[in-house]
């Protein structure tokens, strides 16, 4: 088995890791439409930027463009965003819209178990959060029952064995 530092790009130091301005520890690899890693070097999609604050609306438009594109990982970090900036009584939607972008990322990768898996837990959230008493049915356009049915639906064709275009699967997030 090879260490880490045989696996470090050619290009980079073995003791070198990448970091950002304030110095904490980010992983600059460019990743695919998936979120998967690519070799130092490889032309990836762009990255979403971490700590962004946008106003809700504009999460729920910016998540359906990646979504559109095949790129439900990246739109995992835009709810994630929200989830971490919003206020206390949405954290569940968005965590529970987050963990629906990444049960479609596994399940375009192929990861049957845990797509299936973070589908239907992302699809309970949502419908938990709409249920409460800080929830509502369509909170910023968005159709909380139907995406709901949607995941679990995907996470059943996951588990019959369906192949999964990440594009031509996205929900739709507002009516």
């Amino acid at each position: 088995m090879d260490s880490p530092a045989d696996r470090t790009a050619p290009d980079r130091p073995a003791d070198s890791r990448d970091r950002d301005d304030e110095g904490r520890a980010r992983n600059a690899r460019p990743r695919d439409g998936l979120g998967r890693p690519l070799p130092y070097g490889a032309e990836g999609v762009p990255r979403q930027p971490e700590g962004v604050v946008r106003a809700p609306g504009e999460t729920v438009a910016e998540a359906q463009r990646l979504l559109d594109e095949g790129k439900p990982f990246h739109a995992h970090e835009v709810f994630e965003d929200a989830w971490k900036s919003g206020p206390e009584e949405e954290r569940e939607l968005w965590r529970g819209l987050a963990q629906l972008a990444v049960g479609l990322t596994h399940a375009a990768r192929g990861n049957v178990t845990g797509g299936a898996r973070l589908l239907r837990r992302g699809a309970g959230a949502v419908t938990r959060w709409a249920a409460s008493e800080h929830g509502r049915e369509r909170p910023y356009g968005l159709e909380l029952a139907v995406v709901a049915g949607w995941a679990r639906e995907l996470a059943g064709d996951v588990e019959a064995g369906a192949s999964v275009d990440a594009g031509a699967r996205a929900p739709r997030l507002r009516g």
